[in-house]
């Protein structure tokens, strides 16, 4: 039987009290919504059906090509924002699973379970429960004598006994489609002028039907967001599955309470995780590396034996072999080559160092090309910004930049050349040449003496 998905993620979220639209707060480094997507790919292999209203047009931007795109201009209730999708689906599936984007904690295999008992009903529908000392607004299961599902009761209308059931009605159901086209019209008109969903049970009861129920086993995944509070309480539960999976993969995370890692990054197995670290958004990290304590990592490569210490890394590339800090700062395009030493109080933005390159401490590399085994002083600076334009520098393979030397750029320095302590270089240095003094000379290095002569 073939399945497709249909998230809602038409409502407005009046309770997160935010001009953006509910379901595109971020949740672990994306927009919450991306989850609920995510998730029903990976059971259909297809594209979902997104209902969209409330910042349509600020969803469809975020969310881009991963979904197919319904439209519900009004909010008249979540049966009319199903309805919405008949054009676009009746006949196309056997069964379609409904569920809502502001649950992002329900996984691909509750879903596939959901299908799967549904696939085996001869009833219309199959709906997820739970059991919940917080019934967090939800409708209350009402059973028979018999067990079987009577009526689903919303919690503003319940009596004082059905709002001592505990097993709720989560809003994430499987219908037989054909069963659902034919009777989604029948959904009567509440006293608010909206079309529920959740009144399909009762139709379905009163035509002497089946609705079958099938409980969660974890009850972490039926957490809806409404407000900031359940934004915190999803986060702080992705988290913990987030940090469980590396460590399952053989990271080790020191302290998993102070480690925070986006659903995007990766981690390569035996890398250790020091405490207060944050690496997030499409973040990789290579084998045997060691992260931390208080780094900050974003959208950044990270290859294999790196040690990032006590640092911020943003849009940045590092190969392998390479170690940075404490306290240093790669900015966007900084690209650090195999066997790469950065010290503490660093800064390197938009540069290339390349192999074995050592810049020990309280430096400055913005706008450069930096070549093998140069050895950059402390508090040297490349003066790369005109007050106009960013300018380049170009240093050769072999050459010592003395203490305290500014770089002045456009400016190239041939290979094994040298400046001196303080120095400023406006003009080019040649190869194998020397450049001292406020501006700098240039003068021709000796070649070396015969240390037996």
């Amino acid at each position: 039987m073939s399945l497709t998905v249909v998230i809602l993620a038409a409502g407005q979220g009046t309770r997160m009290k935010s001009e953006l639209a509910k379901v595109l707060h971020p949740l672990a480094g994306q927009p919450l919504v991306m989850y609920g997507l995510q998730t029903a790919s990976e059971i259909t292999g297809e594209l979902p059906v997104l209902v969209i209203g409330h910042g349509g047009d600020e969803v469809r931007e975020a969310v881009g090509d991963a979904a197919r795109y319904v439209e519900q201009a009004e909010q008249l209730g979540t049966g009319h924002a199903v309805g919405q999708c008949r054009t676009l689906l009746e006949g196309q599936s056997d069964l379609i699973i409904v569920c809502y984007a502001d649950m992002p904690l329900l996984r691909a295999s509750t879903l596939q379970a959901l299908a799967e008992a549904q696939r085996a009903h001869h009833g219309p529908f199959t709906m997820l429960t739970v059991e919940s000392e917080k019934p967090r607004g939800f409708g209350r299961i009402v059973r028979g004598e018999d067990g079987a599902l009577r009526a689903i009761v919303e919690e503003a209308v319940a009596s004082e006994e059905q709002l001592r059931i505990r097993e709720v009605n989560l809003g994430v159901y499987c219908f037989d489609a054909a069963w659902l086209w034919a009777n989604l019209d029948r959904i009567p008109l509440s006293p608010k002028g909206e079309y529920y969903l959740t009144d399909m049970a009762g139709l379905a009861v009163g035509d002497g039907d089946s609705v079958k129920t099938l409980a969660l086993d974890d009850p972490g995944e039926a957490l809806g967001i409404n407000t900031r509070v359940h934004l915190s309480e999803a986060e702080a539960v992705l988290r913990r599955r987030i940090n469980e999976k590396w460590m399952l993969a053989g990271v080790t995370l020191v302290d998993p309470a102070t480690t925070y890692i986006d659903a995007a990054a990766t981690l390569g197995p035996d890398t250790v995780v020091l405490p207060n670290t944050h690496i997030w958004g499409q973040t990789t990290i290579g084998r045997d590396c060691r992260i931390g304590p208080n780094s900050i990592l974003r959208d950044s490569t990270v290859g294999d034996r790196c040690e990032i210490e006590a640092s911020v890394v943003e849009e940045a590339a590092l190969e392998s072999d390479v170690d940075v800090g404490p306290f240093a700062h790669l900015r966007r395009g900084a690209y650090l080559e195999s066997g790469v030493h950065m010290g503490n109080f660093g800064e390197v933005k938009n540069a290339r160092l390349r192999q074995g390159v050592k810049m020990g401490h309280f430096s400055y590399i913005g706008d450069a090309d930096i070549g093998e085994e140069v050895n950059i002083g402390a508090g040297t600076i490349t003066c790369n910004y005109d007050g106009v334009r960013k300018n380049k520098t170009t240093i050769g393979a072999g050459t010592f930049i003395g203490s305290d030397t500014l770089l002045v750029a456009p400016l190239t320095l041939g290979r094994n050349a040298r400046t001196g302590a303080g120095a400023v270089v406006t003009k080019d240095v040649p190869d194998d040449s020397l450049a001292v003094g406020m501006p700098a000379r240039i003068r021709k290095l000796s070649p070396p003496k015969d240390q037996d002569a």
